[in-house]
């Protein structure tokens, strides 16, 4: 896993043309630290630094942050979605025990392809989560 500094979330930020104000910098730390996190995790891991610190702020920000393509929303089945930092296009493992959810180098994108030409329709986004069950918690 890359090790960001301070400045690589400035540039980050101000790249999808958002402010860099600490608030964001926190979120961006917090989700690079953990990978994948919900917001109610995330919102009290920045509860830690910013005492003050709204859910409604951290909903806003990760609206934000989602809107301009620096997080993706990963909609987890019968969970709360998670965030992560942008990165190439990959599939997800979610475990239904303790809630890990995994990075996976699959691309639907061909089979979003050859469905899309089959069906004569246009797909906007195509992603895949799948749910089981984790290597720590099978044993």
């Amino acid at each position: 896993m890359y090790d960001f500094k301070m400045e690589d979330y400035n540039l980050m930020l101000r790249g999808h043309n958002l402010k860099a104000t600490p608030q964001r910098i926190a979120i961006l730390e917090s989700i690079q630290n953990y990978g994948h996190i919900n917001i109610d995790k995330l919102y009290e891991e920045i509860k830690k630094r910013f005492e003050s610190i709204s859910l409604a702020t951290i909903y806003k920000n990760i609206n934000a942050m989602t809107k301009n393509m620096l997080l993706s929303e990963v909609k987890i089945p019968n969970e709360k979605s998670v965030y992560e930092i942008v990165k190439e296009k990959h599939s997800h493992l979610a475990c239904k025990k303790c809630g890990s959810v995994t990075d996976v180098d699959f691309n639907i994108d061909k089979e979003a392809l050859r469905i899309s030409k089959k069906y004569n329709f246009d797909i906007d986004q195509s992603d895949v989560v799948f749910s089981g069950t984790c290597e720590n918690c099978k044993g």
